[in-house]
């Protein structure tokens, strides 16, 4: 058990993928059918937390971060949350020009009527959650701006005492069995005859999140460099060291010592990146939000026959995905269980969207985590440059 503790989750993914297809194509019906059973159940479970997700990681984030510094924690956060959306709506833009070449001809039967050709569980157990997406997005808000206005230290504690019971179920329970989750859809689906055409295209979408990764960075570091009248170009060689320790690590709070001192060799000052780093690396999210956006795109396509989502059904997914990934937990394939719940309010998505969802995002959650902290270095840059223009905050009063 502890050597299997030790694996990388992506190596786990990777297994597990790899053995659904195997084993989809060999085992018999009824056995397969055990596997199908479990992932049925752990979907249930996992509906049953999202809510309990989101208000156990938004409402200590809000309450906490609104007592550092001001007018700067204000700008701060405004930034983060622009170059986010700005993110967001990238991805879905590129992805209605580029993802209707490779997906064409490829709508998947089994994503429009996956009933028909799915194979069944034994046993059904629901589990429905205690309120829906929208309502634990309202009460976070409501409780954490509340918790911040009246400086309620008792409940302050309470909720980050709470949250971090969350991130111990996350850490310990959901992430490590969503391998197993994932081998009995993988199974389901091999077995329904789908399962290479979706590899195929996963493959496809894939290269196309890496470059919008690579583009994004770029844009962020040329607005970054245009404001401060430096070399974008050579601001972006600084952050590559926290860009590769990112990859290896999966986790921008790992991160946080490189990005910092990446940050400050581009000339950013040491208060300002003392303060914006750790921030950033908890609410700026715009790798994550691409690969969630573009995937989303592209598994709607599937869904629905050849068609994206409407304009006003993405912007509202958007918008709330920025807020959403503030409740990201800090473990690998944080992002993508935080935003569950919007794909299946907004989105609609059913139970074996969600699975490729979740495939796909943690297989490239190293490349999602270096695009967030290398964007975090390109934001220090122009909060610093915003805050000398108009509000010349202290930090070393506000300490």
């Amino acid at each position: 058990m502890s050597y299997y503790k030790r694996i990388p989750l992506i190596v786990k993914l990777i297994i597990a993928v790899t053995l659904g297809i195997v084993l989809g194509s060999t085992l018999p019906t009824s056995i397969i059918r055990v596997f199908v059973t479990f992932s049925s159940i752990f979907s249930s479970f996992l509906g049953f937390t999202i809510p309990l997700i989101i208000v156990g990681f938004i409402v200590p984030g809000i309450s906490q971060v609104s007592n550092n510094a001001g007018k700067l924690l204000g700008l701060s956060t405004g930034v983060a949350y622009i170059s986010t959306i700005i993110a967001g709506t990238f991805a879905f833009l590129t992805a209605k020009a580029v993802l209707p070449n490779i997906l064409a001809n490829a709508t998947l039967q089994s994503f429009k009527n996956p009933e028909d050709l799915l194979l069944k569980p034994f046993i059904e157990f629901k589990m429905n959650p205690i309120f829906d997406v929208t309502t634990a997005l309202i009460i976070s808000f409501i409780l954490g701006i509340g918790i911040s206005a009246t400086q309620s230290e008792g409940l302050k504690q309470g909720f980050a005492d709470f949250g971090e019971i969350i991130e111990k179920l996350l850490a310990t329970v959901i992430i490590p069995l969503l391998p197993f989750y994932i081998l009995g859809v993988f199974m389901n689906i091999t077995a329904s005859g789908e399962v290479f055409k979706i590899l195929k295209i996963f493959a496809m979408v894939f290269v196309i999140i890496i470059i919008m990764h690579i583009l994004i960075i770029i844009i962020q570091y040329t607005v970054a460099g245009s404001i401060n009248g430096k070399n974008p170009f050579k601001m972006l060689v600084n952050i590559l060291p926290a860009y590769m320790t990112a990859i290896g690590t999966q986790s921008s709070a790992a991160t946080i010592p490189v990005t910092l001192k990446s940050t400050k060799n581009m000339g950013v000052d040491k208060n300002i990146a003392n303060f914006t780093i750790p921030l950033f690396a908890t609410i700026h999210l715009s790798g994550s939000t691409i690969t969630l956006t573009t995937c989303a795109s592209a598994v709607f396509w599937l869904q629905n026959g050849a068609a994206f989502p409407s304009a006003a059904v993405m912007i509202k997914f958007i918008l709330l995905l920025g807020v959403t990934m503030v409740a990201a937990p800090g473990v690998p394939g944080g992002g993508v269980m935080a935003a569950l719940g919007l794909l299946q309010s907004v989105l609609g998505f059913n139970e074996i969207m969600l699975s490729l969802m979740i495939a796909l995002y943690i297989t490239q959650d190293s490349f999602g985590t270096a695009c967030n902290i290398s964007g975090d270095g390109a934001l220090s840059a122009i909060v610093d440059k915003l805050n000398k223009l108009f509000f010349k905050e202290d930090l070393n009063q506000k300490a």
